[in-house]
């Protein structure tokens, strides 16, 4: 055999060079015009499109596959919705935590814009203000009208007040075998702490113009004309969380419902009173969401760029290390936040926004 002309050889392996970076371009750029935000193997295909707007997606959400395959296609997105459900950051000393209001509406408009075929919300929180819970609930109703995809709620731990209230708006509520559903109910928290301020010769001297301007004040005992007031709102928002749960699961409250009292009630009792559908778990919940969209479908976590999540339990933490170095929270001490309404289900009365 003759010997190899080696220019010849050089010339094969440049080529061969050429068409390895240009390969390695392309793919570059496939995934820099956004895809499916993904890592997992796709196939490569080229095409001339006319645009008006940037192809680069700029949200602050991101999407991590779980499962073992991976379809592009078609995805089931899990979002997660943890913690106090308060329509305000969450801030403090090293706090990762933001706004889970915000965080939940940029959740939605993902899905909307990248081609989610179904969603499940996995749902762990005990509830939040009034406020916070309805227009979470209102967002995903108007999702839904918006995409016309199947929607499961997954209740974990807990899915009471406002968390139960947000659930209510998904096509299906599944539940775990030991979650906590219900919390029916509205609470303000209020204190009188007249007495405490008197120990340390404190006293009020408000000026007012307008007899319940200061309405609900720790530094004095609230009257029964003020009382009143403020339990003829609480009523009027509870019916609305009744309201709620009739439309949202079609059955009709005659107002004497045990549950409607603000308990907590265990998954088996939540199931024979219709406030769930099935029992199960979150895989359940996966798949459920797989077969209302008459496809299969692979799992994705929605997150926050910044979060690390590696299974279909991640979470982006709301709630703040520590409001400061050392943390002192005695309720009615905080009066620089806002009193507000809440459904929730509240049994450690140190936990209000």
């Amino acid at each position: 055999m003759p010997p190899s002309d080696p220019l010849k050889t050089d010339g094969r392996v440049k080529r061969h060079v050429r068409s390895c970076i240009g390969l390695l371009v392309l793919i570059s750029l496939t995934l820099a015009s956004g895809g499916c935000n993904s890592c997992a193997p796709f196939t490569v295909r080229t095409r001339v499109v006319n645009e008006t707007t940037p192809s680069k997606d700029m949200s602050p959400i991101s999407e991590m596959p779980i499962g073992p395959y991976f379809d592009c296609d078609n995805r089931v997105a899990i979002i997660d919705v943890d913690g106090l459900l308060l329509n305000q950051n969450m801030t403090g000393f090293m706090s990762v935590g933001t706004n889970p209001v915000a965080d939940f509406r940029a959740k939605l408009d993902y899905a909307s814009r990248h081609g989610i075929r179904a969603v499940v919300v996995r749902i762990n929180s005990s509830g939040g203000s009034v406020t916070a819970s309805d227009i979470m609930w209102r967002e995903l109703n108007a999702f839904k009208a918006r995409t016309e995809i199947p929607v499961v709620a997954c209740l974990m731990d807990v899915g009471a007040g406002g968390g139960y209230y947000l659930a209510t708006a998904a096509d299906h509520i599944v539940a775990h075998p030991t979650t906590l559903v219900g919390g029916v109910g509205v609470i303000l928290n209020l204190y009188d702490m007249e007495k405490q301020l008197e120990n340390f010769n404190i006293f009020s001297q408000s000026i007012k113009a307008g007899e319940n301007t200061d309405l609900g004040t720790p530094v004095e005992p609230i009257s029964e004309e003020g009382e009143a007031i403020l339990q003829s709102i609480a009523d009027k928002m509870k019916h609305r969380f009744h309201d709620v749960i009739s439309s949202g699961r079609g059955i009709a409250l005659s107002g004497d419902e045990s549950f409607l009292d603000g308990r907590v009630i265990t998954s088996d009792e939540a199931l024979a009173a219709n406030l769930i559908d099935t029992i199960g778990y979150l895989d359940d919940a996966i798949e459920l969401a797989s077969q209302l969209s008459s496809c299969k479908l692979t799992p994705v976590v929605l997150h926050r760029c910044d979060d690390v999540v590696q299974t279909a339990y991640g979470i982006s933490p709301n709630n703040p290390s520590g409001s400061s170095i050392i943390s002192l929270d005695i309720p009615g001490i905080k009066r620089s936040k806002l009193p507000l309404f809440l459904y929730i289900w509240q049994p450690d009365p140190t936990i209000e926004p």
